[in-house]
């Protein structure tokens, strides 16, 4: 699924004239032909399929479908094919806009391009699990200034605020569990009661992916070691790009994964209830 947001969704609809269904100037066929040559997809496959099943709908669900890279690089080449068609048109004095719409056309297009690129440029394949497990407000905004450095390709600055944001993830995590803590607990502590928790209430089927959560907990405990002496949470020479892009995208991996393992706990749990007001006395 791409990283892409709704102000980001708007201008490229805007851009390729999606609003009445339609993609650009192509018809079904080169539609079709476009998106296998480009992507070597299938548009008209029906895990694509949404709705009306428009050109533009199938756009839609291609975006919501496939990965960063992959959406990322259609979107770039329809975006310079259609801005050659709509230069084209501007060249023939009965199809040309107005010079200053057509310049703020054109600021689109590059507007549209930029988003195409860091699709393809996203570093950290799960950064989309960085969200808050709760309503803290300021939680939001850590996970969202978190990202923020990600989009803009510097993950080495935002190092210490991942590590407090997995700090808050996982104490939510136990209080969510009745899993007790203290005010100080280091986070490798934190995470190891809480794979405690979670092998000690049969919620992982395989000793595979214990071992996995198990080594994490080391991972996490050199990650406090990380945040003291190679982020900004102190006066440190900050860590090399490309060992950041590794912790980022180890973190955002176990976070994923834990999202997943909540939402079969909740299910579950909801499942075992039972409706008193189903049952006859």
């Amino acid at each position: 699924m791409s990283e892409i947001n709704v102000r980001e969704k708007a201008k490229v609809e805007k851009f390729l004239g999606m609003g009445s269904g339609y993609v650009a100037d192509f018809s079904d066929r080169t539609f079709r032909e476009f998106v296998g040559v480009v992507t070597g997809r299938d548009i008209n496959n029906e895990i694509y399929h949404y709705a009306s099943n428009s050109k533009a709908n199938r756009l839609r669900q291609f975006i919501i479908v496939e990965d960063d890279v992959i959406v990322g690089k259609l979107l770039e080449e329809m975006c310079n094919h259609y801005f050659e068609v709509l230069k084209e048109r501007q060249s023939n004095s009965w199809q040309a806009k107005d010079a200053e719409d057509f310049k703020s056309t054109e600021e689109l297009y590059k507007e549209c391009l930029i988003i195409a690129q860091r699709l393809q440029g996203n570093v950290v394949s799960d950064i989309g699990a960085i969200k808050p497990n709760s309503d803290d407000l300021d939680f939001k905004k850590l996970s969202e200034s978190i990202k923020d450095s990600i989009d803009k390709n510097l993950p080495e600055v935002a190092l210490d605020r991942l590590h407090t944001f997995v700090v808050k993830y996982i104490r939510e995590l136990c209080k969510k569990h009745g899993i007790e803590y203290s005010a100080d607990e280091a986070l490798h502590s934190l995470f190891g009661k809480y794979i405690k928790f979670l092998t000690g209430n049969n919620h992982l089927e395989s000793e595979m992916t214990v071992r996995i959560l198990k080594t994490s907990i080391g991972n996490l405990d050199s990650f406090n070691h990380v945040r003291n002496n190679k982020s900004f949470a102190h006066d440190n020479p900050i860590l090399n790009y490309e060992e950041s892009v590794l912790i980022f995208n180890s973190i955002s991996s176990m976070i994923k994964f834990i999202e997943a393992v909540e939402n079969r706990i909740n299910k579950e749990t909801d499942e075992n209830k039972v409706d008193w007001n189903d049952i006859t006395f």
